[in-house]
């Protein structure tokens, strides 16, 4: 019984790991599109060159949400020291 409660604690903050990248994605996407508006209006309006500003931010943040990604949905099995230690041993 303790091992259930043990791997439901586990299954949990999986899960909010994985909502939490979600909603972050949503955020991403969103705050994005108004940035891309935002640059949009202020580039043909004013007539300025057509440099897109956005880029940076989407970047940046997206490398972010890369890392956050990796860490809900393969954190447990890239770093996994037991899983290269069976994958070691099965090779040998």
């Amino acid at each position: 019984m303790e091992n259930e409660t043990e791997k439901d604690k586990v299954l949990w903050q999986i899960a909010r790991k994985r909502v939490a990248f979600k909603w972050t994605l949503f955020s991403y996407v969103i705050v994005n599109i108004m940035l891309i508006i935002v640059w949009y209006y202020s580039t043909f309006e004013v007539g300025y060159a057509y440099y897109f500003w956005p880029k940076w931010p989407i970047l940046g943040w997206g490398i972010g949400l890369a890392f956050q990604y990796l860490n809900a949905y393969h954190g447990n099995s890239i770093f996994n020291v037991e899983k290269e230690y069976e994958k070691m041993k099965k090779d040998n």
